[in-house]
C-alpha cells in the first residue's frame, strides 16, 4: 500500500508540473538563470502539447521504476506492476488531461 501512495504522489507532483508549467508560460514567467529557453516556449498546438503530456508521464514511469530497484524483492515485482498500469492508465488518460491543462 505504502507503493501505491508513494506512486500517486509521483503522478500527483507530473501533473502539478505540466500544469504548473502551463500556467507558468500563460503568465509569462522570466527564464531562471542556466534553464535552456525551450523550457520556456509554449506548445502552441494541442498535438504539441499532447506530446510533452506523454514525455511527462514516460518520464514519471522512469522515475517509479527506479524506485521499484530500490525496493526490497520481494515488493518488486508488484511495484513494477502498478508503476506500469499507472503509465496505461494515464497514457489512456492524456488527452483529457491535456484538455483540462488547456482549455480552449
Amino acid at each position: 500500500m505504502h507503493t501505491k501512495t508513494r506512486m500517486m504522489g509521483r503522478l500527483a507532483l507530473a501533473a502539478a508540473c505540466y500544469f504548473t508549467l502551463a500556467a507558468g508560460q500563460a503568465q509569462g514567467v522570466a527564464a531562471q538563470s542556466g534553464d535552456p529557453a525551450r523550457w520556456y516556449v509554449e506548445d502552441a498546438t494541442a498535438q504539441q502539447q499532447l506530446r510533452t503530456l506523454r514525455k511527462e508521464i514516460g518520464a514519471a514511469l522512469q522515475e517509479a521504476l527506479a524506485d521499484c530497484k530500490r525496493q526490497p524483492a520481494a515488493e518488486r515485482g508488484a511495484c513494477v506492476k502498478e508503476a506500469r498500469a499507472t503509465y496505461q492508465q494515464d497514457m489512456a488518460n492524456a488527452q483529457q488531461q491535456r484538455a483540462a491543462a488547456h482549455p480552449q
